[in-house]
């Protein structure tokens, strides 16, 4: 049990991240990224290189990404018609080679819970990464993303809206996270996050990262994930 334990409520509902959770997009986003980026800031102050610049705003969407590491270098913006090509081509370059995180479906399936995804990506892209890898099953259609919810995390909104859609209060609900983006929204939601780190692209340091942001717990293999849930939800029902 984590040293930040806290009693549970009565777990009903899980809500998943897509991108780093359930699609093994993340790493490759990264590298589109290096490789788009490179080009455009080819002198980096020292100390500072473009790894560690994007990684840590992994899960963020792209025009907040672009913004900060711009800010941060103290460099005038990029256009929006630029911005808006970086990402066509990331989206290409994730949909190119579109996989699942290794184990995620056999471990959803045998979570006995319903669940929702709520991304930063677009609701098109969630559900057809859904359809084409056989999990959309498992989520029943129900996405929540910023085209149709209003706000992008960090922002709660997804969360609770996730959460409202269910009919539940958001502290019922565990959510699946890999960014601290994402943690920090579903935190703020009021709901107990476990973290995962067993994607391609997750930087040395992303667990320590991720409990500060609020993570309850932090996994690095979807095999565990079954037995981790059934132990919270084992505790939650004598609480």
């Amino acid at each position: 049990m984590p040293d930040n334990a806290t009693p549970h409520p009565r777990f009903t509902h899980l809500i998943s991240d897509c991108d780093g959770v359930l699609i093994d997009s993340e790493a490759v986003a990264l590298q589109a990224l290096l490789a788009l980026l490179a080009p455009r800031l080819p002198h980096l102050p020292e100390g500072k290189t473009l790894q560690g610049l994007i990684e840590p705003r992994l899960g963020l969407r792209l025009t907040p990404l672009m913004h900060d590491i711009y800010s941060e270098l103290g460099l005038p913006q990029l256009p929006d018609d630029e911005v808006h090509a970086i990402g066509h081509a990331v989206d290409v370059a994730c949909d190119t080679q579109l996989r699942a995180v290794p184990g995620v479906a056999q471990a959803l399936a045998a979570i006995p819970l319903p669940k929702a995804v709520a991304s930063n990506s677009v609701s098109a892209r969630v559900l057809s990464a859904l359809q084409r890898t056989g999990m959309a099953p498992l989520f029943d259609e129900r996405v929540f993303t910023p085209d149709l919810v209003g706000h992008a995390k960090p922002h709660p909104g997804l969360y609770l809206a996730a959460a409202a859609a269910f009919g539940v209060p958001p502290a019922q609900c565990l959510v699946l996270e890999d960014s601290v983006t994402g943690v920090t929204a579903a935190a703020a939601a009021g709901m107990t996050v476990l973290g995962f780190i067993g994607g391609g692209h997750i930087a040395p340091g992303q667990e320590a990262r991720l409990k500060a942001a609020g993570a309850f717990a932090v996994f690095n293999d979807m095999d565990k994930l079954p037995a981790l849930v059934a132990a919270l939800l084992e505790e939650s029902a004598t609480v």
